[in-house]
């Protein structure tokens, strides 16, 4: 798929391949434009309703449903989604950068719809898979994918408006992840699917983005050890040292890695990582250790960065498309890193060309280009090459808001 050239591009007067390494006053006033774009579109489209399918009609709550519809959910970022989970998190980002209410109020809006609604598709739906209606993933609590980014995203809105059942679903999240979640014999999460025993370098995120936030509002040092201990085991499975980058995956039978370097992964765990540090005790017994392991894998990721500042959707293969969440996330943990020390401020450069690399897939009404899918598990390399992107698939939204509100913290 060939990258599109938006007008956001031309308000940037630079072209795809040849974009400076530093933001000027000017790059700064497209940023905060690009940020109100991709912010102002999720707002826009966020219409907090239901909808009959077959005649279109539209209900502002479930108990507006007449009995025998089935409703769906408007938009899309209304659910109870570990991508809306991230996309909240931005838009509490966004709205703290911008100085705008609209955006933090989006956030606690979302959430406070989510528990508004689940209990009449938990009851109306029963016994069905959690993917064939809204708010399938609030209630099962199957999985990390369920309550990892999401939950993450309840504790911040929490901290704003703090309700018990809010609060009631965090202990029960807490419980799950410490004691349910599927694990190796040496504690690391895993999954069961496609094989027993599983670690996908995705569930870094979707464990410290709530561990990490949990340990911090708590107070409870349990869940940083927790955490901590999951991005040792995870760089133990999932690191190959030759590439500096982590494996999409690792199969407990036959003890091996999978065959891809893939982009999201690798962005999903340095997100984990900043996320981590950000919240961790300065006399964190471990923390100069997750420290060089984040600077192993920034060093890493930066080699592979492409003249236009993007990162490729298999890192090690620039045959393989440029793809946008991906870059949008290395740049934001690139950033975060340079804001809070961990490491040296030249890596600036590399997060300012990350990001303007992003801007030039940025549309005119705040829509995304180039983000990959969601995406499973292969041991076939074409699998990634062929992944499709969308429009706008929300999976890069969040790291997307994330990255501009960093990049325009970096220091000049």
């Amino acid at each position: 798929m060939k990258p599109r050239i938006p007008l956001l591009a031309c308000i940037l007067g630079s072209g795809f391949f040849s974009l400076p390494a530093t933001l000027t006053a000017q790059d700064s006033a497209a940023t905060v434009r690009a940020l109100r774009l991709v912010a102002g579109a999720v707002a826009g489209e966020a219409a907090f309703q239901y909808l009959n399918t077959a005649d279109g009609k539209r209900y502002p709550s479930v108990g507006d449903v007449p009995t025998g519809v089935r409703p769906a959910l408007v938009s899309p970022y209304n659910d109870w989604r570990y991508w809306n989970g991230v996309i909240c998190i931005g838009m509490l980002r966004a709205g703290s950068t911008l100085h705008d209410s609209a955006l933090t109020g989006f956030a606690v809006r979302d959430i406070a719809f989510c528990f508004d609604s689940f209990p009449y598709f938990r009851q109306a739906y029963a016994g069905e898979g959690k993917w064939n209606y809204p708010f399938g993933q609030l209630f099962t609590m199957e999985e990390l994918d369920d309550c990892g980014a999401m939950g993450a995203s309840l504790i911040e809105v929490n901290r704003i408006d703090p309700q018990e059942r809010y609060s009631a679903y965090l202990r029960d999240a807490a419980r799950f992840v410490t004691e349910r979640q599927v694990r190796l014999s040496d504690g690391t999460f895993a999954r069961n699917f496609p094989k027993k025993g599983t670690v996908w370098a995705d569930d870094l995120y979707m464990s410290i983005a709530f561990l990490s936030r949990m340990g911090e509002s708590s107070g409870n040092a349990g869940y940083f050890g927790d955490a901590a201990r999951q991005v040792v085991s995870f760089h133990k499975y999932l690191f190959d040292d030759s590439k500096g980058l982590m494996r999409h995956n690792w199969y407990s039978e036959g003890n091996r890695q999978g065959v891809a370097f893939w982009g999201r992964a690798n962005g999903w765990a340095l997100l984990a990582q900043v996320d981590l540090l950000d919240r961790l005790p300065r006399d964190f017994p471990g923390r100069p250790g997750l420290i060089e392991l984040l600077k192993k894998q920034i060093a890493g990721v930066a080699r592979y960065q492409s003249p236009g500042g993007l990162w490729h959707q298999l890192i090690d293969r620039p045959d393989s498309y440029p793809e946008t969440s991906c870059s949008a996330m290395f740049a934001y943990a690139i950033a975060r890193a340079v804001n809070r020390g961990y490491v040296g401020s030249e890596l600036a450069a590399i997060a300012r060309r990350g990001w303007n690399g992003i801007l030039a897939r940025i549309g005119p009404d705040g829509k995304l280009a180039g983000v990959c899918a969601g995406t499973g598990i292969s041991d076939d390399l074409e699998f990634y090459y062929q992944r499709p992107t969308p429009p706008n698939d929300p999976h890069g939204i969040g790291a997307v808001l994330l990255a501009g509100c960093e990049v325009l913290a970096l220091p000049r």
